[in-house]
C-alpha cells in the first residue's frame, strides 16, 4: 500500500471535517494523520489527510472530494515534491542523573525542553515522520509519560 498525502483546501464551514474523514473511511481507507488549521485566509482550512492506500481507489476519492460544495481544492502530493512537517510534544521521565543524557539527544534533534519538573521534563520536536519515530525511540528508555502529535503538515514546494 502506497502513502499517500493529501492537501485539501476547504471553505472553513461547520461539518466540513466529518464530510471529508467520512468519504476515507466510506472506502475503508484508515487516515494514519489528519490535521486541520486555518490558512493565511480567515475563510478557508487546510487539512493534511495521510493515507496509505491503492492509487486508483484514491484517485476515486480524490475525484469525490473535488465535487464537494465546500472543498476548493485538493492536491495528492504523492506524485510531487513537497514539504512535510509534524509537532510533536513529549513529558520523559527525567531525574538528576538522566537529565543531562536527555538534553543531549535534545540537541542532537534539535528539539526543546519547554517544560521542566523535579521528575520530568516536557520536549518540543518538529520534523519529518521519521525524525519523530527516531526522536520517540531514543527517549523511551527514560520512559514517556504522555505524548500528544500533531500529525503532518505538508505544502507542495514551490517551483522554479
Amino acid at each position: 500500500m502506497k502513502r499517500h498525502t493529501i492537501s485539501v483546501l476547504v471553505e472553513n464551514h461547520p461539518g466540513v471535517l466529518a464530510r471529508i474523514a467520512g468519504l476515507f473511511s466510506g472506502r475503508g481507507f484508515n487516515i494514519e494523520s489528519l490535521s486541520v488549521g486555518e490558512t493565511e485566509d480567515p475563510t478557508a482550512s487546510r487539512m493534511t489527510v495521510v493515507v496509505r492506500g491503492d492509487d486508483l481507489i484514491l484517485e476515486q476519492v480524490t475525484k469525490q472530494l473535488n465535487k464537494l460544495v465546500d472543498v476548493i481544492k485538493v492536491s495528492d502530493f504523492t506524485k510531487e515534491q513537497f514539504i512535510e512537517r509534524e509537532l510533536v510534544l513529549i513529558k520523559v521521565s527525567a531525574d538528576g542523573r538522566s537529565r543531562s543524557e536527555i538534553l543531549q539527544i535534545c540537541d542532537v534533534f534539535r528539539a526543546r525542553i519547554v517544560d521542566v519538573a523535579p521528575k520530568a521534563v516536557t520536549i518540543e520536536a518538529t520534523g519529518t515522520e521519521d525524525k519523530i519515530k527516531a526522536l520517540v525511540n531514543m527517549l523511551k528508555p527514560f520512559g514517556i509519560r504522555e505524548m500528544a502529535r500533531t500529525g503532518s503538515v505538508a505544502l507542495a514546494r514551490t517551483s522554479k
